[in-house]
């Protein structure tokens, strides 16, 4: 400590304003505690809004816009080709971002939260050092990590700032549409970035290491949207690898090894999206008891303690789902926790959506994850091609499965692939929550005709009593 130097006393101390730390932020006001959150931007949303679910969304949705417009054809509405302003769809975006970021700070305001610019780090288990803030020192009594992610870099090739290769928040910042672009990465974060760029005019080529698209969802649901990315990218190259990547001043030099004719091409600029590293260095931790694993990310326990009790730590940097959603009810868990409240991170479903068009969502146990684990399972699944409501809007590519316990008809998982298919699944989540049997599913009443009414019919399937498809013969 330097000689002179406040150091300012917080209850709660949140390092980190994404949707874990602010919703831990708030939860712990609400029950009394005075909370304090360091975030090096100064205001609340994190990567999250920013520079990843927010912004991608509002371009996604702009991208649907486009394509329903060509679709719309086939019922005899003709549009004249769109014609795309780039400022002002970067505007709108950039509103919507702005909107829900003014919202947030008032939230903050009115809870009594206190909100600081600059980046922290442990002293010790106790005190942080804050950099770029007039409040250089902290402490606490209780503290919360929740620092985030950030995207995995190609090995050896670097993202320049306004540069040619390009991470999401590079993509996101929508600079230009470039005539050719590279997609290194076929997850969602590639898929949903790939199917803005290809819906506004590029011509996308998709290079993927595994050997399908879309590895953590069952193979049945990508297949329906492989068919859809099929007509919408230039080209999909799975089983590929980039060797080389060299940015130069008329475009991106690219090498590619595996299941492609030419290995030597070029692109006007590449986005890399191979995943994301937690935010554990430079933070301190090694002057904590605050233990990690192998890969950088932080070791809880079901209240997202650490090792230190008094500290814990929520969302991308603990691993598992890197996903907003959960580290919004992790921060909860941990504010509870600490004022003393009965909390646990026990969830039986985590769903995860990926909004492409059309959209994949699933929760619970999957089909591939069942068999990897010798795992008795039933998995009925329902062709849209037999829902009403999917013909009535010309979207009968898609499918809605269960996976179901045979001998208890407990319902272990959904998958949907479809408009809405993220909208809808939250079903199955708490279907899946309340330990629900197909046939709670099959008796509750859906109206018709809709799109959630394959629900009723997949969990009808499974009893053999759906009316729009046949029961598979004994």
């Amino acid at each position: 400590m330097v000689m002179g130097e406040f150091t300012q006393e917080t209850e709660v101390l949140v390092i980190g304003g994404g949707p874990g730390g602010y919703a831990a932020a708030f939860r712990a006001a609400d029950l009394g505690r005075e909370v304090t959150i360091i975030d090096q931007e100064g205001r609340l949303g994190g990567v999250c809004l920013f520079r990843g679910c927010i912004p991608s969304k509002t371009l996604l949705h702009v991208a649907e816009l486009i394509t329903e417009t060509r679709r719309a054809e086939e019922m005899g509405v003709t549009f004249d080709p769109p014609r795309l302003n780039i400022d002002k769809i970067r505007k709108w975006k950039n509103q919507v971002v702005e909107r829900l970021a003014r919202g947030l700070m008032d939230l903050s305001k009115n809870r009594g939260v206190q909100v600081i610019k600059g980046r922290a780090a442990f002293e010790d288990s106790h005190h942080v050092r804050v950099q770029g803030s007039d409040i250089s020192r902290f402490t606490f009594k209780h503290a919360i990590i929740a620092t985030g992610s950030r995207a995995t870099p190609l090995p050896g090739f670097e993202e320049k700032r306004g540069g040619r290769i390009m991470s999401s928040t590079g993509a996101l910042a929508l600079a230009d549409i470039p005539e050719r672009l590279l997609v290194v990465g076929g997850g969602y974060v590639g898929v949903e970035l790939g199917s803005i760029y290809a819906s506004l005019g590029s011509r996308v080529t998709v290079v993927e290491n595994n050997d399908r698209l879309m590895t953590g969802a069952d193979a049945d649901l990508v297949q329906i949207l492989v068919r859809q990315l099929t007509e919408l990218f230039h080209a999909i190259h799975t089983r590929t690898r980039v060797t080389s990547l060299e940015e130069r001043e008329d475009g991106v030099a690219v090498t590619l090894e595996g299941a492609v004719d030419e290995p030597k091409q070029v692109f006007d600029r590449a986005l890399v999206a191979i995943g994301r590293n937690p935010n554990s260095k430079d933070i301190g931790i090694e002057n904590t008891k605050v233990s990690m694993n192998e890969r950088g990310f932080i070791s809880v326990d079901e209240q997202m303690r650490t090792s230190e009790p008094h500290i814990f730590a929520i969302g991308d940097v603990v691993g598992g789902a890197m996903l907003a959603h959960k580290a919004m009810h992790e921060g909860k868990v941990a504010a509870e926790t600490l004022a003393g409240e009965p909390a646990a991170f026990d969830y039986q479903a985590i769903p995860a959506v990926v909004y492409t068009d059309p959209q994949i969502a699933w929760c619970g146990l999957t089909e591939e994850e069942a068999r990897s684990r010798n795992q008795t399972v039933k998995v009925t699944r329902f062709p849209w091609s037999a829902s009403g409501r999917a013909a009535s809007l010309g979207l009968s590519r898609g499918m809605t499965k269960l996976i179901v316990d045979p001998e208890t008809q407990r319902i272990l998982g959904m998958g949907i692939v479809g408009r809405e298919a993220g909208e809808m699944i939250s079903e199955g989540v708490l279907a899946i929550e309340m330990g629900a049997l197909a046939q709670d599913l099959a008796l509750t009443i859906h109206p018709h005709p809709t799109l959630s009414e394959s629900e009723e019919e997949v969990a009808e399937a499974f009893l053999g009593s759906s009316t729009h498809i046949l029961p598979a013969r004994k």
